[in-house]
């Protein structure tokens, strides 16, 4: 991560973005909704917590949309959920700020993020969650799970800050949380040792997903139903991406999996699995060093392991974000730091904007994750007030019946 990029792109593209080298298209899904085309969507803006900023990282099959919305003046950002239209604050811990950040698609009320207490960091440490905040408060931040709104902390493995990012219908909660140890191999204001956790079923159970042999942390950045958990292996660095993402791993049935690079050092990052245990992300270009980061979003398939996904023309940096049942995938493509929302499939790559029939008043900048009926979640800047704002996007016409409209995507029911 650095610091120089402002706080909102970094949820999105966690770093600084360069040039980069052509990518190849990947191999085409048997099972894509919708035409070769791709299908058209009406857009539903939603509803702030009273500042400009506000994003939609997750959506589940319930069209639930997760994120993150700031209070007047930008200085902090609360978890949000948009069960339609209208936004529920999520609250914290005591402290200033709480986040949704990845995709998560259980339907059981269960909505796994990061929240901010009112203890200062003894170690003085950034930790990972102050990358996606507005500003650095100096507050412990810890993974935890809001239960139908109520919030419950998750537990570290004995240092002072967590970080939870997805959870399943079975109550399993991933992310990653800090040791006692102090790692020799963190850098800048970092100084704990972290580890994947598995948090649940039951409120008090936590167990370890150990990083590949020779790395001191790990990572964990999503859970499906059939308890596969993806995320990254590496040296610890300064908690966010980088060395941290050395590789791309699984674990699943107590063994760990590496999932390969597309040939770049670093920022190995995969983001999100359907339930077929397909998992998408973003790794380091090929040729590129650990100390650049230029991302190529990619997809990582049992059959043919990973591959890079295509970007939109003149565009040199991508991430793919989420994934559905039917291999839907959705992110963001770029030219330098100028993103464009984006859905891949059946080997084509599709600008979001193109495909809007009614409700956007501005640029799809951001998809941030895909349910199962094709139903997006994510965020576009208006161009009438430069406000940046949180969307659901539902399928329209042939391709997209299957997502069709009722009466929460309204906003009625709340």
């Amino acid at each position: 991560m650095r610091r120089e990029m402002t706080w909102l792109f970094a949820v999105v593209m966690l770093g600084a973005l360069a040039c980069s080298q052509g990518a190849a298209p990947i191999a085409e899904s048997a099972g894509a909704l919708g035409s070769r085309d791709g299908p058209s969507y009406v857009l539903l803006p939603l509803g702030s917590l009273g500042g400009t900023i506000s994003q939609g990282n997750s959506i589940n099959d319930l069209g639930w949309v997760g994120g993150l919305s700031a209070f007047a003046g930008g200085a902090t950002v609360h978890a949000t959920i948009w069960k339609g239209r209208t936004p529920t604050d999520l609250k914290t811990l005591g402290g200033p700020n709480s986040a949704v950040l990845w995709p998560s698609m259980n339907v059981i009320g269960l909505v796994a993020g990061v929240a901010e207490t009112d203890q200062d960091q003894p170690l003085g440490e950034n930790w990972s969650c102050s990358f996606f905040f507005p500003s650095f408060t100096g507050k412990t931040c810890l993974g935890v799970v809001w239960d139908h709104g109520n919030i419950r902390p998750l537990p570290t493995f004995g240092g002072e800050n967590g970080f939870a990012t997805s959870a399943n219908n079975f109550r399993q909660t991933v992310g990653w949380a800090e040791t006692q140890v102090l790692d020799p191999s963190c850098t800048g204001a970092q100084k704990r040792q972290f580890l994947a956790a598995l948090w649940g079923p039951g409120n008090d159970e936590m167990h370890e997903l150990p990083p590949l042999p020779g790395d001191s942390t790990s990572a964990a950045t999503g859970v499906n139903d059939r308890g596969q958990a993806i995320g990254i292996s590496g040296a610890c660095g300064i908690a966010v991406g980088g060395v941290s993402a050395r590789r791309a791993v699984m674990w699943e049935g107590g063994t760990i999996t590496d999932l390969g690079t597309l040939g770049g050092e670093g920022w190995n990052t995969p983001m999100a699995l359907n339930a077929w245990g397909d998992v998408v992300g973003f790794a380091n270009a090929p040729g590129t060093p650990v100390s650049d980061f230029v991302p190529r979003p990619f997809l990582w398939t049992r059959a043919e392991g990973i591959q890079p996904l295509p970007l939109l023309a003149g565009h040199d940096n991508g991430q793919a974000l989420g994934i559905n049942v039917w291999r839907q995938i959705v992110g963001v493509s770029c030219a330098g730091g100028d993103c464009r929302g984006v859905l891949w499939q059946e080997k084509q790559v599709i600008d979001l904007n193109s495909h809007v029939i009614t409700g956007l008043t501005g640029t799809i900048t951001n998809a941030g994750d895909i349910d199962d009926l094709g139903r997006i979640g994510g965020q576009f800047v208006d161009a009438r007030t430069g406000a940046t704002i949180a969307f659901r996007a539902i399928p329209a016409g042939e391709g997209g019946s299957h997502g069709g409209m009722n009466g929460d995507d309204q906003g009625e029911g709340e």
